[in-house]
């Protein structure tokens, strides 16, 4: 597909719509260890609400990814916002005839389940789409910033969510009203991208000899980028356990009813996410990194910061540590994104982009439920499981077969820790 030259006009769309999707999700997942108390489900039956959703979403996002370039990214990107709405409608009801004894514990955690199961099946089409579509209309030497701009969406979507859901907490809809609030955003949302993003045509079929060439039927699998989908799949898992069991963490520290805490919970996640954005908005883009400068830095913030919430007694130093953890995550996502998109053509963006949009729905598969029920095993225990995996995974970023790649598309800057290619 030829470069749209309203690329940034459509960049800023494609945020946009992830942001919004991010901003419902993170006030769902903000409010949910309330939701459960209130209603009186066990913790770790919360944290594996998302697990179906996760194996959907892994499952389905390759399938959505090669239908985006069947029928245009545009459209699929439509598509998992309208399956953000219908899901996020859905479980908000359910969280309502719950909250208002309706229906019984183990018929809420049943409507949970189900309801988040659909935003994995549908929910799941926006992401690869909207990467391959910036991928698609950026050249290489911008692709590495684009892409981090794109991840800053989740980031963004991390603030805005817990920030506003107690805000959100209304008469009568109670806890579920951030849910509803959010729907109706994405409501919006879709009519501005719908109307206002340039429509992108089907790829082309592959050429004859390109089409002769043998790959794996799993992108995932692909050896051209199995390192960094094993990169992405670690330290997405211990993202998403830190982040799901943190919840559980401020409640128990702050001693207060689980409503009240909610604020708190609130600012500790939007300290995470203003580090994210810090580094996915400005270091990235300062700094000029490459992708493997991205992931070993980002590992190493992510296990100091993992080290010093296990050591937490206070709020402050969660937040601290939470908040430096983040910084390192805002590191690691984009930077094996776009290793990954970059060792691959650009008629290839699409599958690659299913892969990566898997990979990351994966990690919340077991990432919530373990770090939860390690929570309950003791306090420290997720946060130094998590410490250890990120050190693993800095010293897997050193490692011959994950610097060997060609990343060398950035005007050259003196790096020590950066060896040419090989």
């Amino acid at each position: 597909m030829p470069r749209n030259p309203d690329h940034r006009q459509a960049a800023f769309l494609l945020f946009l719509a992830l942001a919004v999707v991010s901003a419902g999700n993170n006030a769902l997942a903000s409010v949910l260890p309330a939701i459960g108390r209130e209603i009186g489900i066990g913790d770790v039956l919360i944290a594996m609400v998302f697990s179906l959703s996760a194996v959907l979403w892994s499952v389905s996002s390759p399938f959505w990814a090669r239908q985006s370039d069947r029928y245009g990214r545009k459209n699929l990107v439509l598509l998992g916002m309208l399956g953000f709405m219908v899901s996020g409608t859905a479980f908000g009801l359910v969280v309502l005839a719950g909250l208002q004894s309706w229906l019984t514990p183990l018929a809420t955690i049943i409507g949970f389940v189900l309801t988040r199961g659909l935003f994995g099946l549908m929910g799941s089409a926006s992401t690869p789409a909207a990467q391959a579509y910036i991928a698609a209309n950026t050249s290489r030497e911008e692709r590495t910033g684009a892409l981090a701009t794109l991840s800053s969406a989740f980031g963004l979507g991390t603030i805005i969510g817990p920030a506003a859901a107690p805000f959100f907490i209304l008469p009568f809809v109670g806890l579920a009203g951030p849910i509803f609030v959010f729907v109706a955003a994405a409501g919006v949302t879709l009519v501005i991208v719908h109307r206002l993003l340039p429509a992108d045509p089907p790829l082309e079929p592959a050429r004859p000899a390109e089409a002769a060439l043998p790959r794996p039927r799993s992108a995932i699998l692909d050896a051209r980028v199995r390192p960094y989908m094993i990169y992405g799949f670690v330290t997405g898992s211990v993202q998403a356990a830190v982040a799901q069991s943190l919840g559980f963490f401020v409640i128990d520290l702050s001693g207060q009813p689980p409503a009240e805490a909610q604020q708190y919970i609130g600012v500790a996640m939007m300290a995470g996410a203003a580090a994210m954005l810090l580094a996915q908005w400005g270091l990235i883009r300062m700094l000029r990194m490459r992708p493997p400068a991205l992931m070993r830095r980002g590992a190493a913030l992510a296990t100091a910061g993992c080290l010093i919430l296990a050591a937490s007694n206070s709020f402050a130093t969660l937040v601290t540590g939470f908040a430096l953890a983040c910084l390192g995550f805002g590191f690691t996502r984009p930077g094996f994104t776009a290793a990954a998109s970059l060792a691959v053509p650009l008629e290839e963006q699409g599958r690659i982009a299913g892969a990566v949009a898997a990979i990351n729905g994966a990690c919340f598969i077991f990432g919530p439920a373990i770090g939860v029920s390690l929570y309950q095993l003791g306090q420290p225990v997720p946060y130094l499981l998590g410490a250890l995996l990120m050190a693993l995974m800095g010293a897997y970023a050193l490692s011959r077969r994950m610097r060997g790649a060609t990343f060398d598309i950035l005007p050259p800057k003196p790096d020590a820790g950066d060896s040419p290619r090989p």
